[in-house]
């Protein structure tokens, strides 16, 4: 379909308000004549522009990271990190808070989230870290982290993790990234720990 002016900033509210409600109310309550009303229109206008609620989730949860260029290995963990703050504080995260707060209860979301990690994020760190064998499942690890600072930064604002200065963050956070990609996988023989050099991508 060609967009006029009117009828793009049409979508756009359609899509500002089924973001909104898709990562409130989550997929199997929001609905279509819900977020209708919150963009002010029929909901006929609705099934006219995006043809389903199916079709409108996809549209609204539409996520290109654009992961950039993390360098050499010794930088990866840190530029990994200072993209991923930028990018919420930046509020450039609509997308991925639908997503994540959908993913509990609808497959798809979470399907989608599997195909981020692999399409997107892995390719980024192997370009990174050629040398890893193991780094999809490093990736998996760091990834468990940024999602968890996204869920209690952003979305949860747990404190004290949502009023830190987000350059402390970004500098503790990538710590714990360097421990994820450049960590050992397996205990020390000599003290406690749980060995095993297994890996699950999230």
């Amino acid at each position: 379909m060609a967009f006029t002016e009117r009828s793009a900033a049409t979508r756009t509210a359609i899509l500002s308000a089924a973001r909104r409600r898709f990562a409130g109310d989550g997929y199997e309550r929001a609905t279509i004549r819900a977020i209708a009303a919150d963009a002010g229109i029929d909901p006929s206008m609705v099934i006219r522009y995006f043809g389903s609620k199916a079709d409108l989730y996809a549209a609204a949860s539409a996520i290109d990271l654009a992961v950039p260029d993390l360098g050499d290995a010794g930088d990866a963990a840190a530029a990994y990190v200072r993209a991923f703050l930028a990018r919420w504080e930046a509020g450039e995260n609509a997308a991925e808070a639908v997503l994540l707060r959908t993913a509990p209860t609808h497959p798809d979301a979470a399907a989608r989230v599997q195909a981020i990690f692999d399409k997107e994020i892995v390719p980024a760190l192997r370009k990174a870290l050629p040398d890893a064998p193991d780094v999809r499942e490093r990736a998996a690890l760091l990834l468990s982290q940024t999602l968890g600072i996204a869920y209690c930064r952003y979305l949860l604002g747990i404190e004290p993790l949502a009023s830190m200065d987000v350059g402390d963050v970004a500098v503790m956070a990538a710590r714990a990234a360097e421990g994820h990609l450049y960590g050992a996988r397996t205990a020390s023989t000599d003290g406690g720990g749980t060995g095993g050099d297994g890996g699950a991508a999230v």
